[in-house]
């Protein structure tokens, strides 16, 4: 097929089909027109409101680690698109983008009601994993779960309902019990279902949907997870700065306890343990399933799981941390973490925040721990400016009968170099406020440290 002078990632992000239109009438036909690939493929499908990405991510490493052909379908991506599409962890290859973009182009553009940009993305997806002839995928939901065009595989060996929280509550309803529905929708009938232990009013829905379907329902045990403690401010003391490009090892790696095994995790979030604890109890039913899934390979599959920008450890000298929090759960459980993991101290934020976020939620959590803030307006047309942000912090502030030293800055770089000057080389940094974000940050961070792009 001709591919001259054909860009697959402009094509899929062109204007006109950004838009959300949720229905899966679209992404049916469109996959129809391609012979249904996703009909060729197992399925592990993964819905929620926080932990998606590091969920899918611990399953796919671990499948992956036990010799079968994994594919990944994940979003937002961080550094570049093909990231969202990846087997065995390697992500799509351009060539092999473009080739299954046309061919998806050549069907979408027959169609009456041309597909949105995720449903475009959605089934190359979809058609580069079956042509790819994967034994298993793990598929995140894009927004929602009931008519996300995800929701097009007819029976998944697993479904994963994450930590459910109040996030696009336009479109998915004002209300835990709402969200959950939506989420609840990729259970299809006969299928095991994993979740996270949620609010009474969820759990409810979750439990109901499960008895309609015929779907056997298991909770994650909390109390089964018992959690060692992680300190890392020894790293602010490191004299010798060789981490600057590199994340932290064997100080940085968490312990659990989960049913009696014990596991080790790089993802260094508070919350990181309970969203593996997800993970493990999906890879046992699985293996009940008939893959085969020792306890070895689990363990290993958890220890070598890598997901960056979920509290993410970059540089040291100063302490540079990148977290993708993006509503108020997300930046929640981030302030649980730094108070955890580096207690008394006081880092300098950088903010970029979208305006459509509930940003006085998220900035609750935050404005009390810090000890300056660099706001941004992040290269993104829903962005909220960075005036905006720095009155909310200074409100917030105010309310808390506290003031706040705030600054502003045009762009990501100025603000990572802002940042590090105020922190100082034993002091912290830390970057979050959205995913979308999270690309300009780190370029920035290695051009701050000389670190070749």
């Amino acid at each position: 097929m001709e591919n001259s002078g054909f860009d697959p990632v402009a094509y899929i992000n062109t204007p006109r089909w950004q838009q959300v239109e949720l229905g899966l009438d679209r992404i049916e036909e469109l996959l129809e027109r391609l012979g249904r690939p996703q009909d060729k493929l197992r399925f592990v499908h993964v819905a929620g409101t926080n932990g998606k990405g590091s969920i899918c991510t611990y399953i796919a490493t671990t499948l992956q680690e036990a010799g079968y052909k994994t594919g990944l379908f994940t979003s937002p991506y961080i550094e570049c698109f093909e990231e969202r599409i990846r087997v065995n962890g390697i992500n799509i290859p351009f060539d092999d983008l473009t080739d299954v973009t046309l061919a998806v182009r050549e069907q979408a553009e027959a169609m009456d009601d041309h597909p949105t940009e995720f449903e475009l993305m959605c089934a190359v997806a979809f058609e580069h994993f079956a042509r790819q002839n994967c034994d298993i995928v793990v598929a995140e939901v894009g927004l929602g779960g009931r008519f996300d065009a995800t929701n097009v595989i007819v029976s998944p060996d697993v479904c994963v309902i994450c930590r459910l929280g109040l996030d696009h509550t336009a479109i998915l309803g004002d209300t835990l019990a709402k969200i959950a529905f939506e989420k609840a929708g990729i259970i299809k009938e006969g299928t095991h279902v994993i979740s996270w232990p949620q609010e009474p009013e969820a759990i409810e829905v979750i439990e109901r949907v499960c008895a309609e379907k015929g779907a056997t329902l298991q909770i994650a045990d909390f109390d089964q997870l018992s959690v060692e403690p992680l300190d890392l401010r020894g790293l602010l003391k490191d004299e010798d700065g060789s981490s600057q490009s590199e994340r932290p090892q064997a100080s940085s790696l968490r312990e659990f306890t989960y049913r009696g095994t014990t596991y080790h995790t790089q993802l260094i979030g508070n919350y990181q343990p309970s969203n593996a604890t997800l993970a493990i109890d999906a890879l046992y039913t699985l293996r009940e399933l008939g893959w085969d899934l020792p306890d070895e390979i689990i363990e290993r599959g958890i220890a070598k799981t890598v997901w960056p920008a979920r509290f993410e450890v970059c540089s040291t000298h100063p302490l540079f941390i990148v977290d993708g929090g993006h509503n108020p759960q997300g930046a929640q459980v981030m302030a649980q973490t730094l108070a955890e993991v580096l207690p008394g101290c006081k880092p300098v934020f950088v903010i970029g925040i979208l305006a459509d976020k509930d940003y006085p939620g998220m900035l609750e959590s935050i404005v009390p721990l810090g000890s300056a803030f660099v706001c941004v307006t992040p290269p993104n047309s829903r962005a909220l400016s960075a005036d905006d942000l720095g009155k909310a912090i200074e409100a917030i502030a105010q309310a808390h009968g506290d003031t706040a030293d705030v600054r502003h800055t045009q762009g990501f770089e100025d603000a990572v170099v802002l940042a590090r000057e105020i922190a100082g080389k034993e002091g912290i940094v830390c970057a979050f406020g959205s995913l979308y974000s999270v690309a300009s940050v780190k370029r920035a961070l290695r051009k701050a440290l000389g670190i070749e792009q």
